[in-house]
């Protein structure tokens, strides 16, 4: 990809892989479908200063570069990192290269060298990452003495309606499974994240059909689910999932998509 940093896939797990590829599919889709992840990530921009002019901000897990873009518009020098290469592209696209930069990087690993930025961004990224203490630890590494880490992450509880829903279908996982809050405190322990703040936030989306809601997953690449059966959902399944979603309907026939989301801030 012209002028970024590309660090060779090789070194990530196969999952990851996978995880890129599914982000990388929904790159044109991502924008359309990212209502919540954009309510999120504007709740976590109010933890950062308004003015951000000469200082270095690392968005980890940029995508397609919205919030990076808000970044840019407070005077910071942004660099984009992200697991797949096309989220990166459409990153370029949004935000050009004034005050810009953009890097194809593993959040477990970043390519950055110590006390390299003031502040890092990080929303809705970090639960794709197999053990959460180790994007923490790279977090508290790259910012500098005087830096600022936020971070938003989905714990248990998230999507339970879709979860059960599911569960009265087969015995298959169709929907990912989050660490608890609690997790999330032993991680950021064990990253020496000590000077921290979090706060857990319940956030409803509602929809007319739990096909809109599976619709969203899929437009923004939040498809990839571990260990799940890899054959074709058929439309009579998908029909079954429909009926029992219903379950949740309330009053003005609309359907609830939980999360549970942890909003956290690092300083060192």
């Amino acid at each position: 990809m012209e002028n970024a940093e590309n660090i060779a896939l090789d070194s990530f797990l196969p999952d990851k892989e996978a995880i890129a590829s599914s982000f990388g599919k929904a790159a044109n889709t991502y924008d359309k479908h990212a209502a919540f992840q954009r309510d999120v990530g504007q709740r976590l921009l109010e933890k950062l200063p308004s003015d951000l002019t000469n200082k270095r901000v690392l968005d980890l897990g940029c995508g397609t570069g919205y919030f990076s873009e808000l970044l840019q518009q407070r005077g910071a020098d942004v660099v984009c990192a992200d697991i797949s290469p096309a989220m990166l592209d459409k990153a370029r696209e949004r935000c050009g290269d004034k005050r810009m930069s953009y890097v194809l990087a593993d959040a477990e690993n970043l390519p950055f060298d110590d006390l390299s930025f003031d502040y890092v961004f990080s929303s809705l990224a970090l639960q794709w990452c197999a053990d959460l203490s180790f994007p923490l630890s790279e977090i508290r590494r790259v910012l500098n003495v005087t830096g600022k880490g936020c971070f938003s992450t989905l714990v248990d509880g998230s999507l339970s309606e879709l979860r059960e829903s599911w569960s009265k279908i087969d015995t298959y996982q169709h929907v990912n499974d989050f660490i608890t809050f609690n997790q999330v405190k032993v991680a950021l322990a064990q990253s020496r994240c000590h000077n921290h703040h979090l706060n857990l936030t319940s956030i409803t989306v509602w929809y007319d059909s739990a096909f809109s809601v599976m619709r969203d997953l899929k437009g923004i690449g939040a498809n990839h689910v571990s260990g799940r059966s890899h054959g074709l959902t058929s439309r009579h399944t998908l029909l079954q999932v429909e009926r029992e979603y219903q379950a949740f309907k309330n009053d003005h026939g609309l359907l609830p998509a939980s999360y549970q989301v942890c909003f956290g801030v690092i300083q060192l």
